[in-house]
């Protein structure tokens, strides 16, 4: 059996990668991944924790963010499919729609 530390260790390792990627990052795939990873890495804490516990709880949230991440994933590539038609680019910095 994995200890609960190593567990909640790559889930924290996962999670800064994933922060780093979303915020250093200018492609929004990329960006969209991370954010991905970041859900993947709170996951994995939930599991984790729902196993040291012996409770079912956590693999139920872990279903319920499943669902939310396939739904932000959706409307995310939705939004850049929409984006990269109207300025045939995926970098966020050349996207200044909402700026002044």
């Amino acid at each position: 059996m994995i200890p609960l530390e190593h567990v909640i260790g790559l889930s924290a390792i996962l999670f800064l990668i994933g922060t780093i990627g979303a915020l250093t990052r200018r492609n929004l795939i990329v960006i969209l991944m991370s954010i991905e990873l970041m859900l993947n890495a709170a996951n994995l804490a939930f599991v984790g924790f729902a196993r040291a516990w012996g409770e079912q709880d956590g693999q139920l949230f872990v279903l319920m963010v499943i669902v939310v991440a396939a739904c932000e994933v959706a409307v995310g590539l939705g939004i850049l499919i929409a984006l990269f038609r109207n300025r045939e680019t995926v970098n966020v910095e050349d996207m200044s729609l909402l700026k002044w």
